[in-house]
């Protein structure tokens, strides 16, 4: 499946989602809007030459995450289309990859170098620092009406919308078929035995095959983590919203993973400083049997492997639990500062144009977050598992400040209870972090 066509497979299905109960961004279930935004690709139009022309210049700074090497051209161009359209209104780029940009960010805003515009998987720290605009301080009307409810819910506190929604992604299990039937093995796993069952056959192939891909390296750890929290009947909090990272569930999980995964040998070495990106590149090649994937995983196969055999199934759960998916949204944010924010605007309603918006999306292979991108983008049956998935995703916490303390202490350690150190401890750990970040 080429990756430029890695679009939403239908209307109708993206919208079916917006309509139904979903895991809302505090980690619970939350009832679905009860409607899609409006603003369609008329409207969209529009906004993409109405800020053309005279006002006052500028120039803003702009930190971007690295998804793929894609990303720089794409933002080089749209920039380049900006400043022509826009004379003295200017875009000054930095793209981070995921290791470093957690980091980084974190430094420039201690130092109060912060950008004017951000692009990253958290915001509720900073808006609870009061360092950022209101999202319709920065975008017009017709772009805060085409966010699709949900996500716009999603990167909102308190009633106020702070977050500019900008991809969503789903995840799944992807197992490699070829290496299935080599290995006797007829059905993807449904529940954790199953899948523990179904490692030690593939690890048993050698040439050096692995299992299972367990990726709780710094890239991405805090998603695999709850990939498996859940389908053990875990969160990062609860109905009320208060922090249950060292619950019961949570710890069992961990355990489990090390004494029937880690320590008999049916993952990669190494699973705590072992990356996503590192993982999918190898899964691409053939020698990983099994992982949980991402939406744009396809993508990444299509370029390094097209001839690869896999499938795509549900993520097991432990025994006696439903399956259910980690749904992921990632933001750009507009930092307060004196004389940007005209210039912030006219480039944020050139982005979230469908036009722009929509290659953005189908370059990388995500699922988009605005009702014009949806409804342009025609899709490819490959997507249609991820939104069928997406009314039993659950999210990160995001709307919690605290939350970027905990995620980034997930990112380093987490890893660690799965082989050199206690979960309970390590979890503990992180648990207070987060309650004293609460307080």
């Amino acid at each position: 499946m080429n990756r430029r066509h890695l679009a939403i497979a239908a209307t109708t299905a993206i919208t079916a989602f917006v309509l139904s109960a979903c895991g809302g961004a505090n980690g619970d279930p939350a009832a679905g809007p009860t409607g899609a935004g409006e603003g369609g690709t008329e409207a969209a139009g529009e906004r993409g030459t109405e800020a053309a022309g005279e006002g006052e210049g500028g120039t803003i700074t702009f930190v971007a995450a690295e998804y793929t090497e894609n990303v720089e051209p794409y933002w080089q161009d749209l920039i380049a289309e900006f400043e022509e359209a826009n004379p003295g209104h200017e875009v000054d780029l930095q793209v981070i990859n995921w290791n470093d940009i957690d980091q980084q960010v974190a430094t420039l805003i201690a130092t109060g170098q912060q950008p004017d515009l951000l692009n990253i998987n958290k915001f509720a720290e900073y808006a609870a620092d009061d360092l950022l605009y209101e999202a319709s301080e920065v975008v017009s009307e017709e772009t805060m009406a085409d966010f699709l409810p949900t996500f716009a819910d999603n990167a909102t506190v308190d009633g106020t919308q702070y977050g500019l929604p900008f991809i969503a992604s789903a995840r799944l299990f992807f197992y490699n078929e070829a290496l299935f039937e080599e290995a006797g093995i007829s059905e993807p796993p449904a529940t954790w035995s199953e899948l523990r069952d179904a490692a030690e056959q593939l690890q048993g192939l050698g040439d050096g095959v692995v299992g299972y891909g367990l990726p709780l390296g710094p890239e991405e750890a805090q998603a695999e983590f709850q990939m498996w929290i859940n389908g053990n009947g875990g969160h990062w909090v609860d109905d009320a919203g208060e922090w249950t990272i060292d619950s019961p569930e949570n710890v069992e999980t961990l355990q489990w993973l090390r004494d029937n995964l880690v320590e008999p040998g049916l993952t990669q070495p190494n699973p705590a400083t072992t990356n996503r990106t590192d993982l999918f590149n190898v899964f691409a090649q053939g020698q990983v049997g099994m992982l949980n994937g991402a939406v744009f995983l396809p993508g990444i196969i299509e370029e390094q492997n097209a001839e690869l055999e896999y499938g795509i199934a549900p993520i097991p759960p432990a025994e006696g639990n439903e399956p259910s998916t980690l749904g992921v949204q990632d933001y750009l944010m507009a930092f307060r500062k004196d004389g940007n924010q005209e210039t912030l605007r006219r480039f944020l309603d050139l982005f979230y144009t469908e036009e722009h918006y929509s290659e953005f999306i189908t370059q990388e292979g995500f699922l988009p977050v605005t009702q014009s991108s949806s409804d342009a983008l025609a899709g490819d049956e490959v997507l249609q598992p991820f939104i069928e998935a997406l009314p039993s995703a659950r999210f990160y916490p995001t709307t919690k400040p605290a939350w970027s303390t905990v995620d980034g202490l997930v990112k380093q350690t987490v890893g660690t209870a799965v082989q050199d150190a206690e979960p309970e401890e390590v979890l503990g750990r992180i648990q207070q972090e987060a309650s004293a970040a609460s307080e």
